[in-house]
């Protein structure tokens, strides 16, 4: 990229930041305080976000979105998380989008595509988790039996967030069974199921209440049927599609911790300025001003990796060693922040009207999902380093 091209590109994200925040000033801290009081969905907001044409971001002009790159989408997951909101509420329609364009039929793209991009429909489900298996995600059980033109499901899915609030759901199962395979990466299939056929023919969604409102579920499996034109790509190649938006995921998951770690950071020190204790404002002792600052270091060094990962993923360059630790970064960097917060408003910290502990809870997600640090650390350990594999 030259010179022009570079501050032509950073005009453009620091507009797309205004017009994000500008849309989140409708949304405050109230809204989003009791929304996660009733454990509600913000349909709100998320229509909001729709019809301004941000949930389209990555989907080609061609198909009625905007064309974006990882890197434009990321910025818009991180102000969401920066003015107080949570995007974990609609993240997945950009991260699914790397497995479906890269790899759905010309079919299922114009069939699916325009109306995702208008909130005709919804993507906001990714079903790989299973109750047994966990992160092991080659030993997973689900499995999808062809017979004729349709496949038969049968099986179970846990953590698998939104699905009461999508209309379609991208499903990882096996169509071979593990022992059948030479390799566990074989032998798996993504099927892109549409959830207002399934749900009560087959499907039963079970929400799981959780320390943060997530919208979280357990999915059911019982001989669903779906036709045999819900296969995305290749039967048996859906472990590589699958990693497509893996990376994605991590580089968007990173932008939303970099947005919290910001958010409590200038909490903190908003608050430290302003409160007062034995006639100087706490701000003033370096036994609070230091771990402030030292947060604030640290999510600006996670935000680099994450923009060095985005700009690798949208050059089709192999980013998975800095998509993973972009992740790894901005997560221990956002859990680092939210723990100087609480620790600066002190009792304060604990009250649900300043926002602080809902945050708190919210952050605390991202040390163990979409991917847990450790499992990170041991990608890095075998792929990075060369050091034996340790699972």
């Amino acid at each position: 990229m030259n010179y022009d091209d570079a501050v032509t590109a950073v005009e453009l994200h620091q507009d797309l930041r205004n017009a994000v925040r500008d849309l989140c000033e409708a949304f405050p801290d109230s809204y989003w305080r009791e929304l996660d009081a009733a454990r509600a969905y913000p349909g709100a907001f998320v229509k909001a976000l729709t019809d301004a044409g941000y949930l389209a971001a990555l989907i080609p002009e061609e198909y009625g979105g905007s064309g974006l790159g990882v890197t434009e989408a990321s910025i818009i997951l991180e102000e969401i998380n920066r003015s107080g909101g949570n995007a974990g509420a609609c993240h997945a329609q950009m991260y699914t989008m790397g497995t479906l364009l890269r790899h759905g039929s010309d079919a299922q793209k114009r069939a699916f595509l325009p109306k995702i991009a208008t909130g005709e429909l919804r993507l906001q489900a990714f079903g790989v988790t299973e109750p047994t298996t966990g992160s092991d995600t080659t030993r997973l059980k689900t499995m999808a039996t062809r017979k004729g033109d349709k496949y038969i499901i049968r099986g179970q899915k846990v953590w698998i967030s939104r699905a009461e609030h999508s209309d379609l759901l991208l499903l990882v199962v096996r169509t071979t069974p593990v022992e059948e395979v030479n390799q566990r990466t074989e032998g798996l299939s993504i099927l892109l199921i549409d959830l207002r056929e399934a749900v009560g023919h087959g499907l039963t969604i079970r929400p799981i209440r959780t320390m943060m409102n997530h919208a979280t579920t357990e999915l059911f499996f019982d001989d669903l049927e779906v036709p045999a034109d819900t296969l995305v790509g290749e039967e048996g190649k859906g472990f590589r599609y699958l990693l497509d938006g893996l990376n994605a995921e991590r580089i968007l998951i990173a932008a939303e911790c970099v947005g919290d770690g910001r958010w409590f950071i200038e909490r903190a020190t908003r608050y430290a300025t302003d409160r007062v204790v034995f006639n100087r404002p706490i701000g003033q002792n370096q036994g609070v001003q230091f771990p402030i600052a030292r947060a604030h270091v640290h999510v600006e060094a996670a935000d680099l990796m994450r923009f060095r990962a985005a700009e690798m993923f949208d050059r089709s360059e192999a980013c998975g060693s800095e998509a993973n630790m972009a992740k790894l970064l901005a997560a221990d960097a956002s859990w680092e922040a939210a723990n100087v917060a609480v620790q600066t408003y002190g009792g304060f910290g604990f009250a649900e009207e300043y926002d602080v502990e809902r945050k708190f809870r919210e952050t605390r997600l991202y040390q163990v999902a979409p991917i847990s640090t450790n499992l990170i650390l041991a990608y890095v350990a075998e792929h990075v380093l060369g050091l034996p594999r340790s699972y």
